[in-house]
């Protein structure tokens, strides 16, 4: 190893970086330790799809009850001690969930759930936020790349140990180990600054610029949970493919997003952030005209590949866009826009459904199409603001 590299490894600036991806990847792989507990839980609990949805309706509500609220304690108490708290009993309470065999125990451990994930989710993007700027180049499509990376990590390994012989128990504990011994070895990086003091309040509500960042974060998770949620039902019911079939189509969107995102940073500083995000929004436009109306099998999944392409750095780009504005403090900015985003999430598969039962699959995409056209032309108005 040169001086020069052990240099770099040693820089505190480099370390948060790391600390940060950390961060990310243990959200996301918490995320996808969690998805095959959900039929166990359904098992365990002897109980139906409608009384699940609602239970899994739980970990939406603790989401947006502690997501506006992630700014100020950020503030108050530094991002390193809240991220650290929060990602320790998000690791933890994943373990629980796998033994959890009382429903009326289930409902608050739930929220719980929900409520860690969501200030780990927000408190991770400020942190992420000061550390770009500090270094003075584009790291945000990165960052949340990791959170991917952890998502197919976690998924990948999980089913390995499954296959192992590793009990639900076992392979819980596994996952718990494996979160755990990262925040361990970079949670001392992180920084115990979290944003202003000054102008915040106990709950963030975006307001002037922001607000219209937070639509654009909306409507680019709305789009996310709509094909996550619906892309399989459009394939089987629509197209006619066979129910193995059925999960191709987001697997494609998300492999697409997260190629797009490891080469995000990159490309952002060579075409310049206005160009990815005009011509992202465009590419997940013509995605989905693709989608509706492509007539053979490979031009269809290229629509997938598009939508996912275009919509990935939407959201990276326009939270390092928060550490230019200066009507909120970044904390509070970050917080709020990121409440937008998660309704998008919760919304998204709700409006699909509504849309689809009043006329059908193929109108409510078309509806995805042109609210993406939207979220191109409120970006170019906010950077005409903050640029």
């Amino acid at each position: 190893m040169s001086l020069k590299t052990a240099r770099l490894l040693r820089d505190p600036r480099i370390l948060q970086q790391h600390a940060t991806r950390a961060i990310f990847f243990i959200g996301g792989f918490g995320a996808a330790s969690w998805a095959p507990l959900v039929p166990l839980l359904k098992t365990r609990l002897q109980i139906g799809e409608d009384v699940l949805g609602m239970l899994l309706l739980c970990i939406g509500l603790g989401s947006l009850l502690t997501m506006p609220v992630t700014g100020v304690a950020a503030a108050r108490f530094g991002c390193k001690r809240v991220l650290t708290i929060t990602a320790f009993i998000y690791s933890l309470l994943l373990l629980i969930l796998s033994h959890v065999e009382s429903f009326w125990l289930a409902v608050p451990v739930l929220l719980a759930f929900g409520a860690v994930m969501g200030m780990v989710d927000v408190a991770a993007n400020i942190h992420a936020v000061i550390v770009e700027k500090a270094a003075g180049r584009r790291l945000m499509s990165g960052m949340h790349a990791l959170w991917s990376v952890g998502g197919f990590f976690g998924a990948g390994i999980f089913s390995v140990w499954l296959k192992l012989g590793f009990t639900p128990g076992m392979a819980t504990l596994s996952a718990t180990i494996i979160m755990l011994v990262l925040l361990f070895a970079f949670g001392r990086y992180l920084l115990s600054y979290g944003g202003e003091r000054e102008g915040t309040s106990f709950f963030a509500l975006p307001r002037g610029i922001v607000a219209f960042v937070g639509i654009i974060a909306f409507i680019a998770f709305l789009v996310e949970g709509a094909v996550m949620d619906w892309s399989g039902v459009f394939l089987t019911t629509v197209r006619g493919f066979d129910i193995s079939m059925g999960g191709t189509g987001f697997a494609v969107f998300s492999a697409a997003m997260l190629f797009m995102r490891l080469l995000g940073d990159y490309l952002v500083r060579r075409l310049g952030s206005k160009r990815i995000i005009i011509g992202g929004s465009m590419l997940a436009f013509v995605g989905f005209i693709l989608i509706i109306l492509a007539p053979w099998q490979t031009i269809l999944y290229a629509g997938f590949f598009f939508v996912g392409i275009g919509n990935a750095n939407i959201v990276p780009v326009f939270f390092s866009l928060l550490g230019r504005q200066k009507v909120m403090p970044l904390n509070m900015a970050v917080s709020s826009v990121s409440t937008l985003g998660y309704l998008g999430i919760l919304a998204g598969p709700v409006a699909i459904g509504f849309i689809a039962h009043q006329t059908n699959l193929c109108t409510a995409f078309a509806m995805l199409a042109g609210l993406v056209i939207a979220q191109m032309c409120i970006a170019g108005y906010v950077y005409g603001k903050v640029l």
